[in-house]
């Protein structure tokens, strides 16, 4: 037991060691949680403006280099996206999605991913570019 100067006993506990101990925990949790987070590369094509779309309840369909078709991270042909999609906007008439594709892919991919979201009538769209850097 410490003792005071004028032989009186602490009856304070130190909180400092348990709050370094919660602060690491904490920090090694957010560093856990945020590397298990993965998603599909791809080489994003470059704009002048970049802006953030992403809401909780958008959907990513994500187009990669190789013509592979990705709703959020989960590869589909066309008509599984279709399927999908029409679920999706089932529950949610105002369903946002997000097209990432790759800058080298060809055009008629992104077109026909276009053309399935008009045809189920999804008005938010956006297409994710990278911040052109000069």
């Amino acid at each position: 037991m410490n003792v005071l100067d004028e032989g009186e006993p602490i009856s304070e506990i130190n909180v400092t060691p348990m709050l370094d101990l919660a602060y690491v925990l904490l920090i090694i949790f957010i560093i856990m949680t945020t590397a298990t987070v993965q998603g599909v590369q791809v080489n994003l094509p470059k704009a002048s403006t970049a802006m953030s779309l992403a809401k909780p309840q958008t959907k990513a369909v994500t187009i990669t280099a190789d013509g592979t078709i990705y709703l959020d991270t989960y590869p589909v042909s066309l008509q599984e996206l279709e399927a999908l999609l029409t679920k999706y906007k089932a529950v949610n008439p105002a369903l946002p999605i997000v097209i990432k594709a790759d800058a080298q892919i060809q055009y008629q991919l992104v077109v026909d991913v276009l053309d399935l979201m008009g045809r189920l009538q999804i008005t938010q769209l956006g297409l994710v570019t990278k911040k052109l850097v000069k």
